[in-house]
Parts: C-alpha cells; sequence; structure tokens
C-alpha cells in the first residue's frame, strides 16, 4: 500500500477516533461534575413545597406549583400564569430553543449555533394537571425558603426595561399560554440549559452537582442528592 494512502487512512482514522471520543468525554465529564457537591444541605430545611423537574430527550425544564404569588410574579406571562396547576420554566439558547417545536425541527445549523454559542431566552407555560406518577417528571422537595429563593433567582435572570418588565423575545411561543423572553447568559456547550437548572437549584441552597450538562448528569445528582426523607407529603402540593 502506498505511503500516501497510508498516511491518508490514518488521519481518517485519527479524526473519526476523536469524533467518538469527545461525545464520551463530554458525557463521562458531566458524570464526575453531577458527582461534585455544590448548593446546600437538606438538614436544616423542612420540605415544604413539592417542585417537579421535566425532562425530554435532552432538556429539563422547572415545573412550579401555581398559587397566588407565582401568579402575581409571573402575570407578565398571561395566560402562563393559569389559575391552577403548574408554572413551566426553561433556559436555553435562543436560535434552538425557540425554533424546534420538536425534535424533528432540529437541523444542523441550529445545533452548530446552540453548540458554538448563542444569546439566551426562557420559555414560560402553563400546565393545567400533572399525573404524580408521570414518568416525565422527577419531583423535588423544597423547603420554603428554597423554593423562595429558587423563584427569585429565575425572576433574576429576566432582564427588564426601564419601568422593569420583563422583555419578550420576538419568537413567538409554541401553543396558546407559551412565550419566549429575553434572558440572561449565554448558552454553550459549557453553559447549557440543564445547567441552569444546576444554577439555580444550588443558588437556591439545594444540594446539587457543580456541572451537570446532560439530563443523564441531572438524573445522576438528582439520585446523589436525594432528600433522605423523600416521597413524603409537602405543604403544598397543586
Amino acid at each position: 500500500m502506498p505511503l500516501r494512502v497510508k498516511a491518508a487512512l490514518r488521519l481518517l482514522l485519527r479524526a473519526l477516533t476523536t469524533l467518538v471520543a469527545l461525545p464520551v468525554l463530554f458525557f463521562l465529564a458531566g458524570f464526575a461534575g453531577a458527582l461534585l457537591p455544590g448548593g446546600g444541605s437538606w438538614q436544616d430545611d423542612p420540605p415544604e413545597v413539592r417542585i417537579g423537574l421535566l425532562h425530554g430527550l435532552i432538556h429539563y425544564d422547572f415545573v412550579l406549583p401555581l398559587d397566588d404569588r407565582l401568579r402575581a410574579d409571573f402575570a407578565f406571562a398571561g395566560g402562563a400564569a393559569g389559575e391552577t396547576g403548574w408554572l413551566l420554566v426553561g433556559w436555553g439558547a435562543e436560535g434552538f430553543y425557540t425554533s424546534t417545536g420538536s425534535y424533528a425541527d432540529i437541523s444542523p445549523a441550529i445545533a452548530w449555533q446552540a453548540a458554538t454559542g448563542d444569546a439566551a431566552v426562557i420559555r414560560i407555560d402553563h400546565l393545567p394537571h400533572i399525573p404524580e406518577d408521570f414518568e416525565a417528571v422527577t419531583w423535588l422537595d423544597l423547603s420554603r425558603r428554597q423554593y423562595d429563593a429558587l423563584v427569585q433567582g429565575i425572576l433574576a435572570d429576566l432582564p427588564r426595561d426601564a419601568e422593569r418588565r420583563p422583555l419578550p423575545d420576538s419568537a413567538p411561543g409554541f401553543t396558546a399560554t407559551d412565550s419566549f423572553w429575553q434572558a440572561e447568559g449565554r448558552f454553550s456547550l459549557l453553559d447549557p440549559c440543564n445547567q441552569w437548572i444546576s444554577r439555580r437549584l444550588r443558588a437556591a441552597g439545594v444540594p446539587f452537582g457543580l456541572w451537570t450538562p446532560t439530563i443523564q448528569a441531572v438524573d445522576l445528582s438528582l439520585w446523589r442528592n436525594a432528600r433522605p426523607e423523600a416521597g413524603s407529603d409537602p405543604l403544598f402540593v397543586p
């Protein structure tokens, strides 16, 4: 076999090895980051409010129980702050998040834009009812202090105009009740949507992993940092 052909084959093999190795290393790094401790402790925080983490194939959202206070805080979102049920809140890349109503809408250009860095948006929607045994939701019981800090942290990620109103994104929503809003931060592979979940929980004093870029890393951190008395009835569930 000519030397040039051998050299070309070696380069091709290295390129293929790199293409396989990089995603594997990314996932392994996410698992390691999920096990690194961060946030607070469960010891001094009895469970009072149950929230949910709703997942798809690649993305987690918060689902928060709607009460009068939460409706007032998110009144700017219109129909999302319904009378009963749950408020869905997620953070993600503007180009990816606002143009992919389903995973079938994902294009290489949109994926590349998200991977290389994009402005961030927050999506808000209303879920009237979530069954307690719904498999796509992981329930998390927080103290009132942790819950209030989580809500305030989410609100702080919404930049405001001169009249203190959140700034709507130009993209329309996907349902009759959802909407997109400009958000603080910038999406990247190192700071993706699932890391925002981790960051907001840790800032609220919830024990959680330091880096959780994938839903698998979030799942591992939820398992690693589970409340000892998980499964007890919280004080407030809509």
